[in-house]
C-alpha cells in the first residue's frame, strides 16, 4: 500500500508535467504516518518542519519551478501579523527595577560606572519611585548602603537601618508599589563578604540566623517579598521558618538560587560599596563552568520553600534559565546585572550600537529562554518599549 501511494504521487506529477508545463519539479507534502519507516528513511527530511520532497521528472526543464505547501515566511508578512503570532509575549508587569538607597539627606548621586543609575537618600528615593511608577513599572528591588558597617552586619537588621527606613516611607507614600528587598550582608559587613567570618572563611551556619533576622525586619517594615542573594546553604529554609514563626506565612521568597561568581558584578560593587576586603566569593557563589550544580541549587531551594527561583547573571546564562525552567515548577526570574547594563550603556554612548534594539533583544532573549520575571536597570525603558510593541 505505501508503495502504491508513492507511485500514484509520481504518476500524478508526471501527468501534470505533460499537460501543464508550469507544474513543479518538486512537490512538498507533509509527512504522513501511513508511510512506513523503511520508506521514510529513503527520503530526504528537511529541518523540524518534517516534510518530504518528492522529485518529479518533467519534459520541459526550462519551465521548472517549485510549489511549496508549507511556507514559514507567510507568517512574517507584515508587522501586525508578526505580532499576532509571536511565541514570546511580554509586558511591564514582569519587570523589576533595582534601586540603591543610602543614609543621609537630600542626595541623589549618579553611579559613575552605571550612567543613568543613582544612589538615593530616603527623601530623594520618593522622587525616584514616582518616576518608576510613571514609567509603567510597579515593582522595585531595594539595596541598602549604610553609613556604618561592622563585622556583624548589625545595620542589616536594625529597626532604623537604611532599607527599613526606605520601606516605611515607600509604603506610606506609594501603597501601590510592590516592594522587594535584597537580603544579603555584603553591603553591611566591614569586610564586604556575604556572611559571618571564622578567620578568613565565611561561616555558613552562623550566618543563617542573621539572614533570617534581616528578612524578618524587612517584612515588618513593609516589604512584600524578600530575595536572599547570599548563597549560604540552607538560608531559604531559615528565612521561611522565621517568617512563618512571626505570622508572615504568605510573604514569598525569591531566591537567588543560581548565582554565579561572575565578573559581570563589577559595577554593582562600586554602586553598593560591597567589594570584599580580601579574597573573593567563589566559596559560596557558583563556578560558572557548572550547569548541573545550578539545577541542584534550584531544586534544593524549592524544597526549602522558595516561591521563585532566580538565575544571575542573565545574558551569558540563558541556557541556565531554560534548564532551571524545565527542572522546577515555580516561576523563574533572571537578573540582567550591572555589568550587562554598563557594557550596553558604554557602547551606546560611543555610538557603536543601537541601545534600544540591544536592550530589547537582551530582554526577549531572557523571556524566550524561559524567564517570567526580569530584573533590569533598563526596566523603565523596556516598559515603554513594550507599550510600543
Amino acid at each position: 500500500m505505501p508503495l502504491i501511494i508513492i507511485g500514484i504521487i509520481f504518476i500524478t506529477g508526471l501527468l501534470y508535467s505533460i499537460y501543464f508545463p508550469q507544474v513543479p519539479e518538486i512537490i512538498m507534502i507533509q509527512r504522513r504516518s501511513l508511510i512506513p519507516h523503511r520508506i521514510k528513511t529513503k527520503l530526504p527530511l528537511y529541518s523540524n518542519i518534517k516534510t518530504y520532497h518528492i522529485t518529479v521528472k518533467i519534459l520541459k526543464k526550462k519551465q521548472r519551478r517549485i510549489i511549496m505547501i508549507i511556507r514559514p515566511r507567510r507568517l512574517r508578512n507584515g508587522d501586525s501579523l508578526r505580532k499576532m503570532v509571536r511565541e514570546t509575549r511580554v509586558d511591564s508587569s514582569s519587570l523589576i527595577y533595582p534601586m540603591f538607597v543610602m543614609d543621609g539627606e537630600n542626595k541623589k548621586e549618579e553611579i559613575s560606572s552605571m550612567p543613568g543609575q543613582y544612589r538615593y537618600t530616603v527623601d530623594k528615593l520618593m522622587d525616584g519611585l514616582e518616576e518608576v511608577l510613571n514609567s509603567g513599572v510597579d515593582k522595585v528591588m531595594l539595596f541598602g548602603i549604610p553609613d556604618k558597617k561592622d563585622e556583624h552586619a548589625s545595620q542589616a537588621f536594625a529597626d532604623d537601618g537604611i532599607v527599613q527606613k526606605a520601606l516605611l516611607e515607600a509604603r506610606k507614600n506609594f501603597p501601590q508599589l510592590y516592594l522587594i528587598t535584597d537580603v544579603c550582608l555584603c553591603e553591611y559587613t566591614s569586610h564586604g563578604h556575604c556572611g559571618m567570618l571564622h578567620g578568613h572563611d565565611v561561616d555558613n551556619d552562623s550566618t543563617l540566623p542573621i539572614l533570617a533576622r534581616t528578612a524578618l525586619s524587612h517584612v515588618q517594615a513593609g516589604a512584600d517579598m524578600v530575595a536572599p542573594s547570599d548563597m549560604m546553604d540552607g538560608r531559604v529554609s531559615a528565612i521561611r521558618a522565621e517568617l512563618d514563626k512571626n505570622g508572615f506565612n504568605n510573604t514569598p521568597i525569591m531566591s537567588y538560587a543560581v548565582k554565579y561568581a561572575s565578573a559581570f558584578y563589577g559595577p554593582f560593587r562600586d554602586a553598593a560599596d560591597s567589594a570584599p576586603a580580601f579574597g573573593d566569593r567563589k566559596t559560596y557563589q557558583m563556578d560558572f563552568h557548572n550547569s548541573r550544580e545550578g539545577i541542584r541549587e534550584a531544586v534544593l531551594d524549592v524544597e526549602e520553600g522558595a516561591d521563585i527561583i532566580m538565575i544571575k547573571p542573565a545574558m551569558a546564562y540563558n541556557d541556565m534559565i531554560t534548564k532551571v525552567k524545565e527542572a522546577v515548577s515555580v516561576p523563574v526570574a533572571t537578573y540582567s546585572v550591572s555589568g550587562e547594563y554598563a557594557m550596553v550603556k558604554a557602547a551606546a554612548q560611543n555610538g557603536w550600537i543601537d541601545e534600544k534594539k540591544i536592550i530589547s533583544e537582551m530582554a526577549i532573549g531572557a523571556y524566550r529562554a524561559g524567564a517570567s520575571i526580569y530584573l533590569t536597570y533598563y526596566a523603565k525603558e523596556l516598559a515603554q518599549y513594550f507599550k510600543e510593541g
